[in-house]
């Protein structure tokens, strides 16, 4: 099952989809809902973020080659995580598919993509063991953790290189029927493919980061958990579209615009 937020009357909504269509309901996946019998259609409807996350965790560096790549940019010896560590992100940075990942004045030219399979909770959960992690995953969606190097490596904290307004594009939906093992990871710039890799070849994988943060922090419906990426991305430009797409899920799509 595949489940979208739209905006009713002004008001964010969840809806199943069901062909080209969008079935709205009332309450949320995560507990009791019911179909309203309104459809609208999914063509021409913007898709909001497909969930609201009370906490946004963001695992940092979870594919080899990612981390090979980084060290070289910053000319320092690559050093591969010996356990699971995942930081956090911003609500006000998520936006939804085919919105415009705003970048702002000064930011540098090293603006890149990364994009990530987003597990999404389902259930409450605390002290999992890696057995249990993954009964408690609602299903899974599509995240670019969009990022303005020169800020994220020159200031203190992540606060604005990763956590500016629309640097957090995730969708277009979420999708409850998940083969991780299957899971291919494709990124395109302009129609042109630039990255593609194996999305379940994590250094840790979706399990064990749940079973680790639930020792600790209790995990919520609606929490997300964004895996982290392979591979590295192009500087951007202004008008550049970037297709993240990962298969059984669908397209994440978003346009970058440089503030004016």
């Amino acid at each position: 099952m595949r489940w979208a937020r739209i905006e009713v009357d002004g008001e964010p909504t969840f809806a199943i989809v069901e062909g080209d269509q969008l079935a709205t309901v009332t309450g949320t996946p995560f507990g009791d809902y019911q179909k309203t019998g309104d459809t609208v259609p999914l063509a021409g409807t913007q898709l909001l973020p497909p969930v609201m996350p009370r906490t946004f965790y963001c695992v940092g560096l979870n594919y080899l080659a990612h981390i090979l790549e980084q060290a070289k940019r910053k000319g320092i010896e690559p050093k591969v995580p010996q356990k699971p560590d995942t930081g956090y992100r911003l609500q006000c940075a998520l936006t939804g598919h085919n919105n415009n990942v705003e970048i702002p004045e000064g930011a540098g030219e090293r603006i890149h993509y990364e994009g990530e399979l987003v597990a999404v909770i389902g259930k409450k959960g605390k002290k999992l063991s890696q057995e249990e992690a993954l009964d408690i995953v609602f299903g899974y969606t599509i995240g670019n953790d969009v990022s303005a190097r020169d800020w994220q490596y020159g200031d203190n904290t992540m606060w604005r290189g990763k956590n500016s307004d629309t640097f957090k594009p995730m969708g277009p939906w979420i999708e409850t029927d998940i083969d991780l093992d299957a899971l291919e990871t494709v990124v395109s710039v302009n129609g042109a493919e630039t990255m593609r890799f194996k999305t379940n070849e994590m250094i840790f994988g979706v399990a064990e980061f749940i079973s680790t943060i639930s020792q600790y922090c209790t995990l919520q419906p609606g929490d997300v958990l964004w895996m982290g990426t392979d591979g590295t991305s192009p500087n951007l430009v202004d008008g550049d579209v970037v297709d993240i797409n990962i298969n059984q899920i669908g397209t994440l799509t978003n346009k970058y615009v440089w503030e004016k």
